[in-house]
């Protein structure tokens, strides 16, 4: 377990959106949402994550272009690009 805290209060959450007989979810919050609810997906993912299940860790942010890496409108670069 590498959160215990954070798998505590995700298993908390995951419990009061737990569908009812009908299979909605049972929280006032939801609304009569289908199950299962957002929240509840989310809570698992929480639970996962506490976890350390790497397969639904982090994302790896996406690149950004870096300054001077764009060609300029003649096709040429700039830089240590150009080099």
């Amino acid at each position: 377990m590498t959160d215990t805290l954070l798998w505590r209060l995700a298993y908390d959450v995951a419990e009061a959106h737990q569908p009812d007989g009908t299979g909605r979810c049972r929280s006032l919050l939801c609304g009569d949402q289908e199950a299962p609810c957002h929240v509840l997906v989310d809570a698992e993912r929480a639970m996962r994550l506490a976890r350390g299940d790497a397969a639904t860790g982090p994302q790896l942010p996406a690149t950004r272009p870096r300054p001077g890496v764009a060609a300029r409108p003649d096709g040429t670069r700039t830089g240590r690009e150009a080099a």
